[in-house]
């Protein structure tokens, strides 16, 4: 089985309709083909649908500064002939992108199963149903995963995502959080992109306020918003400080078992929103004017506005202090 996409976001997506196709498959699981970039072994590598993570390195993030080991048409090639000395029988290509198509075709193997959604993918699948693209006001990867599911019969409705916290993840996040006051809000400040960033100082005075209140904060994201968290923190009033927490410095699984222990989470449209409202915690996400995210209505809230100038810190506080 093969993701597209490369952001933890994209994973958290697809999880439930991995866990259908897995479902229909020899012994209960599959191999999952997934950019390092979505850190899949945390986030379900320890679920039991999961035979083996297989590396599709083809878009590393900016900060690594190097090519992917699959770039470019030779690329491609190359992962196609690793995946040929598994001897898979099947693959399933949640993907509209035709060039997938070729790694499985370059693995030879005999089923290829995908969207379909151009002449060309069709014609480099074993066979259909296929779908047509998503082209409504929500964001389309969630959509093209569920219409794909169903067309197959792996499911018969959308279903929510939801991930499985680790055991020793969640004792290892409790005990770092015992000296926070409860409740406790998650503020997630990462963003793969400018644009998607609603800004340290309304950050800040988002902590500030939730401080105010009594409750605890952390402030989560990976280790590249670290300085950006540390400066957060500086712009908090000083009595206040000890009741929010730098929390950009754990990983991925930490994180996953983070969300599970606060009240909201508020926070930039990144990989730890959809994390969040995955564990089930009420989760408002800093959207502006851009496509909505609309696969978890009862979880996952959209702040919308012109722009994201227009979501005010204050406005957001009152959200979560009386969610």
């Amino acid at each position: 089985m093969l993701l597209q996409w490369v952001g933890m976001g994209d994973l958290v997506w697809h999880v439930p309709y991995f866990r259908r196709v897995a479902a229909a498959s020899h012994g209960g699981q599959v191999a999952l083909i997934a950019s390092p970039t979505v850190f899949a072994p945390q986030l379900v590598g320890h679920e039991p649908w999961v035979r083996e993570i297989i590396d599709f390195d083809r878009h590393p993030r900016r900060h690594e500064g190097r090519r992917g080991r699959h770039r470019g048409v030779l690329g491609l090639f190359r992962m196609g002939l690793e995946l040929r000395e598994k001897q898979f029988d099947r693959i399933v290509l949640f993907t509209n992108y035709t060039n997938r198509s070729l790694v499985a075709l370059t693995a030879r193997i005999a089923e290829r199963l995908g969207y379909g959604t151009t002449w060309l993918q069709r014609r480099l699948l074993s066979h259909g149903p296929w779908i047509e693209r998503y082209t409504g006001p929500a964001v389309g990867t969630y959509e093209d995963a569920t219409r794909f599911a169903m067309a197959h019969g792996w499911c018969d409705a959308p279903i929510v995502p939801s991930l499985v916290v680790r055991p020793e993840a969640l004792a290892r996040v409790k005990a770092r959080v015992q000296g926070l006051p409860q409740p406790m809000h998650a503020l997630c400040i990462g963003s793969s992109e400018p644009y998607k960033q609603w800004g340290t100082d309304n950050f800040a005075a988002l902590a500030t306020e939730l401080a105010r209140a009594g409750h605890g904060v952390l402030l989560v994201a990976g280790p590249a918003e670290h300085e950006m968290a540390q400066a957060i923190l500086q712009r908090v009033e000083p009595t206040l400080r000890a009741r929010v927490l730098d929390a950009t410095d754990g990983s991925v699984a930490d994180t996953v078992a983070a969300m599970s222990l606060v009240r909201t989470c508020l926070g930039n449209d990144t990989g730890g929103v959809q994390i969040a409202a995955a564990v089930g915690t009420p989760t408002w996400v800093m959207l502006g004017p851009r496509p909505l995210l609309a696969h978890d209505p009862e979880t996952l809230h959209n702040l919308t506005a012109a722009s994201l100038a227009d979501i005010k810190p204050g406005d957001v506080a009152r959200i979560a202090l009386t969610a």
